[in-house]
């Protein structure tokens, strides 16, 4: 099922996704059954309390960067200030010369997540959506660690539609288009740590809170960012993340 976050008639909910209409999910909400795509307001996909990400997970990734495969997940985080929605724009900072974009694979949490196992993880995934791990390269090698790189307002575009379906074992196509040239592609199944080891992970660290976002890593592939871009991120499924660029 994909599902979207949408405003309808000054209400805010979650719904299923079709082609051409929406049903809510919440039964207490005050909208018809179905409801025409015209009619309602695409919102942010999640509202998360933090954004875990993980660096280096995919092979040729590294590769393409001359760095070594980690031997534990790569973790660091992006504000929830950082997220914005589908058709939302990304400001590029005055202390940046080098913004790129990272096409990524995102988890949504859907229960309260602590120490479980890998074999767990499954239970308390909600669903998958597309990410964009926007970067201030310059700063983050000068920085070393990623906080201020990563951390910008808008630096995190999520969405369009959370898939409570996809399995990303399957090798899920990832592709980064930019003014509608692809830039990045690759595949789940190049990760160096799958999804539910993951989650299994980061529980392991810290509770990951219903609406938690967890972003897997990017494929080779990543460049600049540059004003009056469209860039887009497409997986089948969560469908395609478009979002404009200013300077």
């Amino acid at each position: 099922m994909r599902v979207v976050r949408v405003g309808y008639r000054e209400q805010t909910f979650y719904a299923a996704f079709y082609s051409d209409h929406v049903r809510p999910l919440d039964r207490s909400v005050q909208a018809p059954e179905s409801i025409p795509l015209e009619e309602i307001e695409l919102k942010r996909s999640v509202q998360p309390t933090k954004v875990v990400c993980v660096g280096l997970n995919y092979h040729a990734h590294a590769q393409e960067l001359g760095r070594k495969i980690p031997r534990e997940p790569l973790l660091f985080l992006k504000p929830p200030s950082s997220v914005i929605g589908p058709g939302e724009t990304i400001q590029l900072p005055a202390q940046s010369d080098s913004v790129h974009y990272e096409g990524e694979l995102a988890m949504v949490m859907g229960r309260l997540c602590s120490g479980v196992s890998a074999e767990e993880a499954s239970e308390y995934i909600f669903g998958y959506t597309c990410a964009n791990d926007v970067t201030a390269r310059d700063l983050q090698e000068r920085d070393v660690q990623y906080t201020r790189a990563k951390g910008f307002d808008t630096f995190c575009p999520l969405g369009p539609c959370i898939e409570t379906e996809l399995n990303p074992e399957e090798g899920v196509e990832i592709r980064t288009l930019q003014n509608g040239e692809v830039r990045q592609q690759g595949r789940t199944s190049d990760m160096v740590f799958p999804p539910a080891q993951l989650v299994s992970f980061i529980s392991g660290v810290m509770t990951l809170n219903p609406g938690d976002v967890i972003l897997t890593g990017t494929p080779p592939g990543v460049g600049a960012l540059r004003p009056g871009d469209k860039i887009g991120v497409e997986i089948e499924g969560p469908g395609v993340l478009e979002n404009l660029v200013q300077g």
